[in-house]
C-alpha cells in the first residue's frame, strides 16, 4: 500500500476506535435506544437520496438492519449505558469474529481450520480475562450485554456474507434506514416519551456534534474510505488495520474519560487481538476478518456501522473471496462497526 493509503486505513481505525468514547459522551445526552435511533436516522438521511437504489434484495437489507442495527447496537448502547466502559467495549466486541465463525459453521457449513479453532480459544481466554477484570470493578450484566451485541454482530456478518452486496456504502446506508422506527418504538416503550422528549428539548451543540460524528464520520466517511481502500487493495492487506480499533478505543477512553487500563485488561487485549488475528487469517495469508466466509470487515462501530461504532457502530459485510478486493469490500465494512 502507498503511504497515503496506509494513513487512511489507520485513520479509519482511529475514527472507529474513538467512536466508543464519543458514544459514552452521547449517552450523557440521550437515552441509549433513542441515541441509537438518531444515529441511524442521521446516517441514512440525506445519504439515502444520493447512493442510488439498494443493490441487494430488500429481505437482506431488512434482516441485516434488524440484527445489526436494532439488536447489536441496541444491546451495545444499553450495555454501555449500564456501566460497560468505552475502552473495554471496543475490545470485547472483537469477539464477534469468533461468533461469526461459529454461525458460519452452523448456517453455511464452513468448517473452521485448526488455526481458527486455536484463535477462537485464545480470543475466548481474552474475554474470560476481561470478565475477571470487569468483575472486580464494574457490572457483569453490562459486560454480558456487550457480549450479546458481539454475537448479534456475528449473525449480521453471516447475513451480509450471504447477501454479497456489491457496494458497501450503498448497502450500509440502506441498512441504516431499517432500525430507525423499531428503535424509536422500543425507546418510547422502555425509556418513556417524557425522557425522550426531555433529551430532544435539551439538545445542544455538543449533543448534535456527537450524533453527527457517530452518523457521518464513523459511518459515511469511515465506511466510504474503507470501501475505497478495498477496491484498490486485497482484503488481506486492508483487513489487519481493523485490529487497531480496540487499541485506539482503549487509548481514547483512557485519555478523554480517564478510564483505567489495568494489567489484566492489557493481558485481555493481547489475547483477544491475537486470537482474532488467528481466527481471521489462514496460513496462506487470505484474510477472514469480518465474516465466516473469509472476507474482511472492519467496523465499528459499525459502534461502527459500525457500522462499527457503535456505532454504531456498526460494521462489515459480504465479499465471497478474501483475496479479491471488489467482492470483499462490503464485508470489510460490516465488521469494524463497527
Amino acid at each position: 500500500m502507498r503511504p497515503v493509503h496506509v494513513f487512511l486505513a489507520v485513520l479509519v481505525a482511529a475514527v472507529w476506535g474513538v467512536n466508543f468514547t464519543v458514544i459514552e459522551l452521547g449517552l450523557g445526552h440521550f437515552p441509549p435506544l433513542l441515541f441509537s435511533a438518531l444515529r441511524f436516522l442521521v446516517a441514512a438521511v440525506p445519504a439515502v437520496f444520493f447512493v442510488g437504489r439498494p443493490q441487494v434484495g430488500w429481505r437482506s437489507v431488512v434482516a441485516v438492519g434488524l440484527v445489526l442495527g436494532v439488536a447489536k447496537f441496541g444491546l451495545l448502547f444499553i450495555g454501555m449505558d449500564a456501566g460497560m466502559p468505552a475502552g473495554l467495549s471496543s475490545l470485547v466486541l472483537q469477539i464477534q469474529a469468533v461468533f461469526t465463525a461459529l454461525v458460519a459453521f452452523v448456517v453455511l457449513g464452513e468448517r473452521p481450520t485448526r488455526l481458527r479453532l486455536l484463535g477462537m480459544a485464545v480470543a475466548l481466554a481474552g474475554v474470560g480475562l476481561a470478565a475477571v477484570d470487569e468483575g472486580t470493578s464494574g457490572p457483569l450484566g453490562a459486560f454480558a450485554l456487550v457480549i450479546a451485541a458481539a454475537a448479534c454482530w456475528g449473525v449480521s456478518n453471516v447475513l451480509t456474507r450471504k447477501a454479497a452486496p456489491p457496494n458497501a456504502l450503498n448497502f450500509m446506508v440502506w441498512v441504516s434506514t431499517v432500525p430507525v422506527l423499531p428503535l424509536l418504538g422500543l425507546s418510547l416503550l422502555t425509556e418513556g416519551p417524557s425522557r425522550d422528549l426531555a433529551a430532544v428539548r435539551a439538545l445542544d451543540w455538543q449533543g448534535a456534534g456527537i450524533v453527527l460524528y457517530v452518523a457521518w464520520i464513523t459511518t459515511i466517511l469511515g465506511f466510504g474510505i474503507w470501501g475505497w481502500l478495498l477496491r484498490r487493495h486485497p482484503a488481506s492487506t486492508v483487513a489487519p488495520f481493523s485490529l487497531l480499533v480496540p487499541v485506539f478505543g482503549m487509548s481514547a477512553a483512557a485519555l478523554f474519560l480517564d478510564e483505567p487500563i489495568s494489567p489484566l485488561r492489557w493481558g485481555a487485549a493481547a489475547l483477544l487481538v491475537g486470537g482474532v488475528a488467528l481466527t481471521s487469517w489462514t496460513p496462506g495469508g487470505r484474510s477472514r476478518v469480518g465474516t465466516g466466509a473469509g472476507t474482511a470487515d472492519a467496523a465499528a462501530g459499525t459502534g461502527g456501522a459500525g457500522m462499527a461504532e457503535a456505532g454504531a457502530g456498526m460494521a462489515g459485510a459480504a465479499g465471497a473471496n478474501a483475496g479479491a478486493a471488489t467482492p470483499a469490500a462490503p464485508e470489510a465494512i460490516v465488521r469494524s462497526g463497527r
